[in-house]
């Protein structure tokens, strides 16, 4: 199945680790041109190889989202390096999961208002050019109780300002969608951290889910770049759970 994405431009916030980074080699798999950021030079620097040695161009800049003028001088410059935006992939998180103000602020700071921003740089560039996507990675947290309360309300958030802008943006040609990923292992990650110092807890999440066994980066990677694609072209506003069964509830 062609994809319609080969020479594409495509932005990926929080690009050089896990899910981030799987996002954006499959993007690049399938011909696209992406940009990347994130605030570890060294991990960007590495992704952004990975991205060249694919055959396409890969632009990265050290940036922290939370920071509005950073976030949109990183998006001017990718615009420029990459000639536009065709799609435009929220992926940053601040992990904002004690309940606190600090916990409150790292999700409200780095997971909303990030994607809000960055959303508002570059629709009209997509409205522009007559179209393009966006994509939230929200987290299955944000459909059911017992998350912590900060993550669990942001990721919820992000969901509904897909949906709501999906309808405003939907006569501009432009689709958006949120990608809830479950529970996703990887080296460096929150649940290798938890699968050494908790084995017992990793353990329950570990059965909770049918398949038995935690997802990976490219199997969420995978259904973001089917959402940017062209034989996606009728879905929008919609959340689309990545989990294996995790969460259980019918919606």
């Amino acid at each position: 199945m062609d994809l319609g994405l080969a020479g594409k431009s495509v932005v990926v916030t929080g690009g050089s680790k896990g899910i981030g980074r799987a996002t954006a080699l499959a993007f690049a798999a399938e011909g696209a041109n992406v940009a990347i950021c994130a605030r570890g030079a060294e991990a960007l620097e590495a992704t952004a190889k990975e991205i060249e040695a694919k055959g396409v161009r890969a632009f990265a800049a050290a940036c922290d989202v939370a920071d509005g003028d950073s976030l949109g001088a990183f998006l001017d410059a990718a615009k420029e390096a990459q000639g536009g935006v065709q799609v435009l992939v929220n992926n940053a998180s601040g992990f904002g999961v004690s309940d606190d103000e600090a916990g409150w602020a790292a999700g409200f700071n780095v997971d909303m208002m990030a994607a809000v921003r960055a959303t508002w740089k570059v629709v009209p560039w997509m409205a522009e050019a007559g179209g393009g996507a966006v994509i939230h990675i929200s987290s299955t947290s944000g459909l059911e109780a017992g998350s912590p309360p900060a993550y669990a309300a942001v990721k919820a958030a992000l969901m509904s300002h897909s949906k709501t802008l999906a309808i405003n943006l939907a006569p501009q040609g432009i689709r958006v969608n949120t990608v809830a990923p479950g529970s996703i292992e990887f080296p460096g990650g929150m649940w290798e951290m938890i699968k050494k110092a908790n084995p017992k807890a990793y353990g329950a999440i570990q059965q909770s889910i049918p398949f038995g066994r935690l997802g990976t980066p490219e199997e969420v990677a995978a259904a973001v770049v089917f959402l940017a694609s062209a034989p996606a072209s009728w879905v929008t506003g919609v959340t689309l759970s990545v989990d294996g069964g995790q969460h259980k509830g019918n919606l």
